[in-house]
Order: structure tokens, then sequence, then C-alpha cells
């Protein structure tokens, strides 16, 4: 069966995942990357170094913001979400964005980029000291769909 996500189901799905993928577009280009991310049920909040989506989306503060489930081919969610790109340079404001990726839930075995110092999983001496562009989307729209079919016993893996 193929659905449509409720309010609820659309933010368990932004709150429980950890990578997302954001979509800018600027100067005639599209582009969609993967980021880690953490929502506080207003806002998806990341961190980065200088690159190019972040010269993209101070071009173009409207982003598109997608993060999904799967299981497996026949059992999955999708949420798009629309927004828009600010920059953390207010101290109180870059600090508290850390704080929340930061205290995010990773998986056991978290990849580089989702490590935000050294110290992790314990807190930095410094948090403040972490260098890179600390930015957030104000979700604006979100959408979710879903698939959840049975899978013939056969094909289930157990």
């Amino acid at each position: 069966m193929f659905g449509e996500l409720n309010q609820k189901e659309i933010e368990e799905v932004l709150h429980q995942q950890v990578i997302g993928r954001v979509g800018c577009h600027a100067d005639n280009i599209t582009y969609v990357v993967p980021i880690s991310y953490a929502y506080d049920g207003q806002y998806i909040y990341g961190y980065t170094q200088e690159g190019m989506k972040i010269k993209m989306m101070r071009k173009n503060r409207s982003v598109c913001f997608e993060v999904d489930t799967m299981q497996n081919m026949a059992h999955w969610q999708s949420v798009i979400s629309w927004g828009e790109f600010e920059e953390l340079t207010n101290e109180t404001e870059r600090h508290n964005a850390l704080l929340k990726l930061h205290e995010r839930i990773l998986p056991l075995v978290p990849s580089a980029t989702t490590k935000l110092s050294p110290e992790w999983p314990f807190s930095p001496t410094d948090i403040n000291a972490i260098k890179g562009v600390v930015f957030r989307f104000r979700l604006i729209k979100k959408t979710g769909r879903f698939e959840n079919n049975t899978v013939p016993s056969f094909l289930a893996w157990g």
C-alpha cells in the first residue's frame, strides 16, 4: 500500500534520522548533497566546512530537504520539506546549534562528518572552538509518503 504520512509520522521520521539530503540552486546549477543533521521540531541544524553548498545557499536561501527510512524496497518512508537557509554567526545561536548537533543520538559507528570534535562522544572542552560553518533551515512546508507492502515469506530474511 502507498500513502501519505500524517504530520506526526513526518515529525517522527525527521527526529529519528541523522542523515538527509539538501537540495540547493544557484547560478543555473542544482546541487543535492547528503548532510548529517539535528532536528528540534522547527529547524534542521547542520555543520560543514566552506564549499559549494554553502556558497550556493548564501546566494539562494531557498532549500529542499529530504530524509527517508528504508527497511526494504517494499517498506519505506520519505519526507520532503522546503525551507530557508540561515548561517548562524551569532555566538549564542551558533553555540546552541552545536550543542544540538553534539547531543543527537548517533549510530554506534558514526562517520567522520557526524563527529564535531575529536572528543566525541564526550563534550568538547570548548564547543565554541569548533571551526566551520554552522547553519539551520527553517522548515516552511513538509510532506511525506510511504510504502508498506507485505514481503513474501520466501523472500524474508531470518
